[in-house]
Formats: C-alpha cells, sequence, structure tokens
C-alpha cells in the first residue's frame, strides 16, 4: 500500500505536467511559439535569470543563520551548490529536493540529517508566510478589481450569502480540528502549529534581522524576476501591477502542482493574466519563456553543483 502511494505521488503530478504541456502546445502552434521565442528582448529575460540567481544565492546565504545557533559554520559554497541540486531534484521527484539538500549537507558539512531538514522546514515556513504576505498585499491593493470581477460573475446577494457560509465552514472546521483526533485534524493541527512556531522560532535567533533581511530580498527578487521578464514581450509592456502580482501568486503555486511547474506554469499564467484582458497568446508564450529559461539555469547549475560537490569536497570526502 505505502509503495502505490509512493508511485502515485510521483506519477501523478508527472502525468499532469505531461497532459498541461500537451493542452498548452494545443492553444498555440508550436511555429507561433518559436517566433516568440525568436523576437523576445533578450536584455529582460537575462536580467531576469540574474535577479533568480541572485535570489537563490541569498536563499543559501541565509540558511547559514539557520545553521549558526545549532552549533554550525558551514561553507556558503556548499549550501549553494545544495539549493541548486535541491531545485535540479525537484524536477524528478516532487518535494525530494528538500531531503537531498539535507542528505547533501550531512554528507559535506557533517550535520545531522534530523537538524539539517529542519532548518530547512523552517526556511519553507518563512517562504510561505511571505508568499501569504504578498496574496495579501494582492487583495488589499486589488480589492474593488478582485470585488468588481466577482460581482460582474455573481449576484451580489449570493456573494455575501457565500462570504458568510464560508466564514461559517472556517468555524466549524477550526472547531472541528482542535477537538477531533482524527489524522487529517493532527496534520493540519501540526502544520499550523508548526507554521506558528516556526515563525516566532525566527525572532529567537541571533542574527534574526539578517534572516529577516533576506527573506524580503529574495521574494523581492522574484517578483522582480517575474517583473522584468514581462518586458520581454512587448505585448505585455502595459501590464499592470494586479496582472503580475496576481500572475505571480497563480505561478507559484503551479510549481507545487506539477514537477517544477512542467506544463501547469504557463497556463497559470494565462489564467491571471487572461482576467487582466492581456492576450492570450503573449500571455502563454510569456509562460513558456519564463519556465523555459529559469528551468535551462536550475538543470545547468543543478547539474554543474552534483558535479562539483564531490570535487569541491575531495579533501573531506579521501579522509
Amino acid at each position: 500500500m505505502n509503495n502505490s502511494k509512493s508511485i502515485l505521488k510521483v506519477a501523478l503530478p508527472l502525468l499532469l505536467g505531461v497532459v498541461l504541456v500537451w493542452y498548452s502546445l494545443s492553444q498555440i502552434s508550436v511555429s507561433k511559439l518559436v517566433q516568440y521565442f525568436k523576437d523576445a528582448d533578450y536584455f529582460w529575460i537575462i536580467l531576469g535569470v540574474i535577479l533568480g540567481i541572485l535570489s537563490h544565492t541569498s536563499r543559501a546565504y541565509r540558511w547559514l543563520y539557520m545553521a549558526e545557533p545549532l552549533g554550525y559554520r558551514p561553507k556558503f559554497i556548499n549550501s549553494f551548490m545544495a539549493v541548486y541540486s535541491a531545485y535540479l531534484i525537484n524536477f524528478t521527484i516532487p518535494r525530494a529536493g528538500e531531503i537531498a539538500r539535507a542528505s547533501i549537507l550531512t554528507s559535506y558539512e557533517d550535520i545531522p540529517f534530523d537538524k539539517g531538514f529542519g532548518t530547512i522546514v523552517a526556511e519553507r515556513v518563512a517562504d510561505t508566510i511571505m508568499l501569504l504576505l504578498i496574496v495579501g498585499i494582492a487583495l488589499v491593493l486589488e480589492f474593488e478589481f478582485i470585488y468588481d470581477f466577482f460581482a460582474k460573475k455573481f449576484n451580489p446577494t449570493t456573494l455575501v450569502i457565500g462570504g458568510v457560509a464560508f466564514l461559517l465552514i472556517c468555524i466549524a472546521l477550526y472547531l472541528f480540528i482542535s477537538k477531533s483526533t482524527s489524522k487529517f485534524a493532527q496534520k493540519v493541527k501540526g502544520f499550523v502549529q508548526g507554521l506558528i512556531e516556526g515563525a516566532f522560532s525566527i525572532f529567537k535567533m541571533k542574527r534574526k534581522w539578517a534572516f529577516i533581511f533576506h527573506t524580503i530580498f529574495i521574494w523581492a527578487m522574484y517578483l522582480s524576476m517575474f517583473y522584468v521578464t514581462t518586458l520581454a514581450l512587448p505585448e505585455l509592456n502595459n501590464i499592470s501591477l494586479a496582472a503580475v502580482l496576481i500572475g505571480f501568486i497563480l505561478a507559484s503555486f503551479s510549481i507545487a502542482a506539477t514537477n517544477g511547474g512542467i506544463g501547469s506554469f504557463p497556463e497559470a499564467i494565462v489564467i491571471a493574466f487572461t482576467l487582466f484582458s492581456m492576450p492570450e497568446d503573449p500571455s502563454r508564450a510569456f509562460g513558456w519563456i519564463m519556465w523555459s529559461t529559469q528551468t535551462l539555469v536550475i538543470i545547468i547549475l543543478g547539474g554543474l553543483s552534483l558535479v562539483y560537490l564531490p570535487i569541491y569536497n575531495r579533501k573531506k570526502t579521501s579522509i
């Protein structure tokens, strides 16, 4: 049974990715997509790549602050290569990159696996909080647009009833989860508790402000990378802040849906951008350009990291 679950966890995201790739390419001809790639302004694409590398570099450096309270002083280069190796491995098996990253740090920095993995989970808590913060900012800045959008789709009375029903469901779920002993409730409770504990643990760190700075910098680079890449296509040059924020949020969630966002990333962009009346073909092309260039960087740097890690640490491994 466990083997079947493991196979499904690997196979389903991959299958979904293949289906979405097929669907995406059925909506735009390959020749047309190739033409968008040819006509794109690669200055902005390269700038986006640089911003992406800066964000991952900052992520690698930020992790050093997590290791310090545990009594370890890992080398930055090992942390950097572990980050890119993890991203590359996530393309094969979803979420396996975090385990691989902790294993790399165990092998080359003598950090116990459980401690290394714990710090990576704590990092994810910080990143989840940042993503939720961006979602909150998008809701506040674009409340009128979001309200008008749903008002056009639904009757205002229906919206009010739906809002009240949603609130009542949330209260009911909270009461159920807080009192229930079921496995599902325990998992949800554990996740929320971990989120809260992880958030507060950041403020107990010796260099908490440096950690917070890097966390903000990482996500600022992500958003900047996303925005500047839109400038590569003239059809998207007048894109609004709202479209950028919603597109970024949906694209971020799409990466968890399939292996590295394959297939799901471009379609998430199309859904977001067309809400703001952006043309569908350039939106889909942007999604593929953005995903392809960032994936290419991960393949190159991740592959080089996996090869160079044992070479860089050969003195240690030979002892």
